[in-house]
């Protein structure tokens, strides 16, 4: 971790909460993440946008990825908000019942993740992603809407 990124209380949780989706430590999940934290970060269309449903949303997504790694490329902090970002990819080697059967293919894309952090975790996950880049790499045929 950098100099810049241990001064910043924000910016170390995030980061360790980034390293411990990729090492799939989900039990240290409620160390980094607020009970009540809102996912606005949907891969798949339909998954649940309440709060508390992150813990399961990412549990999710690394079940269908057996392979799965978050490189921080660079991150901000301003007050109480904290932006990184990624290089995520994977290995879709397992099942999600939103997404296609495992073609086995892997991916890699850049992504934007905007965090809120409250009384020291994550209160909200908003981000943007390079989504049909990940389709066209992983196989997947482009959705339709629900």
């Amino acid at each position: 971790m950098d100099t810049n990124t241990a001064r910043h209380p924000g910016k170390r949780l995030v980061a360790d909460f980034l390293r411990a989706v990729e090492e799939r430590r989900l039990g240290d999940l409620p160390r980094y993440l607020a009970r009540d934290v809102v996912d606005h970060n949907k891969i798949i269309a339909g998954e649940p946008d309440e709060p508390g449903a992150a813990f399961e949303g990412i549990r999710r997504q690394l079940d269908a990825f057996g392979e799965f790694t978050v490189r921080t490329d660079g991150l901000l902090a301003e007050g109480d908000t904290v932006v990184a970002r990624l290089t995520v990819g994977g290995r879709h080697t397992g099942e999600h019942p939103r997404m296609p059967r495992p073609t086995g293919r892997a991916f890699a894309v850049e992504q934007i993740w905007w965090f809120t952090v409250a009384d020291g975790r994550i209160s909200e996950i908003r981000a943007v992603s390079d989504r049909l880049g990940m389709f066209l790499q992983l196989g997947w045929d482009w959705p339709e809407a629900d």
